[in-house]
């Protein structure tokens, strides 16, 4: 008999995930990694760089062109930026022998490089990085497996993340120190605390993803995005600093998805730029965010959902920072038991496509036989799985009937073995003991409160019960379940009857007092 298992909802629903080749083909068909990949080709020898990676500014106009980008502002900075990619993911190597022309000495085109940096006599000195060659992950591109491409896209991800918690720098003179470095203290900027907001908004955009079943579903305006993670749980009605926070965080996460937008991890519909021209008070206070919330064209104030990349990409991080992020397919490999538990909580599509997947691995009769031995247990999660288990058998088909019929005289399994019986019209079925037909509808009650379900369901499950049993309640608190007591105290509950709810509460009483 199996042990008692620890019960439990988990804290994020599944999620149905895109195969790992479709995955692959998204990640390669984002914007920002295709355009790091065709950079990585274009390089050369003669690609000259910066200490620290990046392309020099001479380069860019030449790496726009190649990216078929325009040539402008805009296009060099998206150049650089997938210039960059292409060095953080390992598409491109640097070998590190560059030289530093110092004393005011410019290179061979006489200007300063990008990275230069104010030297003590008030000159600027020139770093050059090394030689440019094809990064070993480069041949991934076209000859690595899926996962390969989803581990390098990931890589591309986290650059992006870091980018998008990066303080903005209008004016660089006015951070810049006495020694010419950056002085970080001036930014009054909590990179930790950017983090953590950041991975808040993802993980409740996550959650809203997965709880309406998946990447695909509408998307997510951003002032209720916002809301999520600025507004109490507690809070009925916002305060107007609280609404003027939502409003702040509206305008920081229109600027963080327009750079996560191009990795692939969200589709996104930026706000309306006629909208963030009005910077004025009335605007960027608390009006303005509970306009936004009230406003019919609520696109306007931008929309936002995850892609299924994207919905891979963030479950990857949540599993990564220890949290329990179950996909569609995790129980296929393992046990009766683990699917039976795993389950337990899962909504109905996504249990059923989970358990779907479990049974393509194994022979008909086998997963029966598994199925019903892990159903036993007198734990606090057993009836759930002997819920979940009829659920399952009916999926296997007439193939569970001789290991559905070994269990007839079973205590625990007998009552689902002969209710999976009559469903499928068989007329050889022995009669249940009086004490099984109230063994099973105590375990039925208790399986469902567990599960809470639909409240009217289970209360006509309650009152058909009673109703069809005279003196339900005189023989049932005498059933040895260990879920007797809580279920008749339930049923006094759920009754709409007062005197059977009074009797269903003085059997509970004699059950605890029969089974402390």
């Amino acid at each position: 008999m199996p042990g008692a298992r620890p019960a439990g909802r988990p804290a994020l629903p599944p999620v149905r995930l895109h195969s790992d080749a479709e995955l692959a083909r998204d990640a390669l068909a984002t914007p920002l990694l295709s355009r790091a990949v065709r950079l990585a080709r274009w390089a050369g020898p003669d690609t000259r760089v910066g200490a620290g990676g990046e392309l020099v500014e001479e380069q860019l106009p030449a790496a726009a062109r190649a990216l078929d980008l325009p040539d402008d502002e805009d296009g060099a900075a998206d150049a650089s930026e997938a210039w960059r990619i292409a060095v953080d993911t390992g598409l491109v190597e640097i070998e590190e022998d560059g030289e530093i022309e110092e004393d005011g000495e410019a290179g061979e085109d006489g200007e300063a490089g990008e990275d230069g940096e104010i030297s003590e006599d008030g000159h600027e000195d020139r770093e050059e990085g090394g030689a440019v060659t094809a990064g070993g992950n480069l041949p991934l591109i076209t000859g690595g497996s899926p996962q390969d491409v989803l581990a390098l896209w990931q890589d591309a991800l986290e650059a992006v993340v870091s980018d998008a918690i990066a303080p903005l720098l209008d004016e660089l003179s006015d951070v810049l120190g006495p020694d010419g470095e950056i002085d970080f203290d001036a930014l009054d900027w909590d990179p930790e605390a950017e983090s953590e907001f950041l991975e808040g908004v993802l993980g409740n955009l996550y959650l809203l993803t997965a709880s309406e079943g998946g990447a695909g579903e509408g998307p997510v305006p951003l002032p209720a995005l916002a809301a999520s993670v600025i507004v109490p749980d507690d809070m009925s009605e916002p305060t107007d600093d609280v609404l003027e926070q939502v409003s702040e965080a509206m305008m920081r996460l229109d600027d963080q998805f327009r750079l996560l937008e191009p990795i692939g991890l969200v589709e996104y519909q930026p706000v309306d730029e006629a909208l963030m021209a009005e910077e004025d008070a009335e605007t960027r206070g608390p009006e303005g965010a509970s306009s936004a919330a009230d406003d019919e064209d609520v696109s306007r104030y931008g929309l936002v959902k995850l892609t299924p990349l994207g919905l891979y990409g963030v479950r990857a991080r949540l599993l990564e920072a220890g949290a329990v992020a179950p996909a569609v397919g995790d129980l296929a490999d393992k046990g009766a038991d683990a699917l039976l538990d795993g389950v337990a909580y899962y909504p109905e599509e996504s249990a059923r496509a989970e358990t779907l997947q479990w049974l393509d691995l194994r022979a008909p009769a086998a997963a029966a036989g598994d199925l019903l031995d892990a159903a036993r247990g007198t734990d606090r999660g057993a009836p759930l799985r002997r819920l979940h288990c009829q659920q399952a058998l009916a999926l296997v088909g007439a193939d569970a009937e001789p290991a559905v019929r070994d269990v007839l005289d079973d205590r625990e399994l007998g009552g689902l073995a002969r209710v999976w019986l009559a469903e499928r019209g068989a007329t050889d079925v022995p009669p249940p003991p009086e004490s099984m037909i109230f063994w099973l509808a105590v375990d039925t009650i208790a399986a469902q409160l567990d599960a809470e379900g639909d409240l009217e369901e289970l209360q006509g499950l309650v009152e058909g019960l009673v109703g069809r049993h005279s003196g339900f309640f005189d023989a049932a608190w005498r059933v040895d379940h260990p879920a007797t007591a809580d279920v008749l105290e339930e049923m006094g509950r759920l009754h709409g009857d007062k005197r059977t709810a009074k009797e269903a509460r003085k059997a509970a009483f004699k059950a605890r007092s029969r089974r402390p």
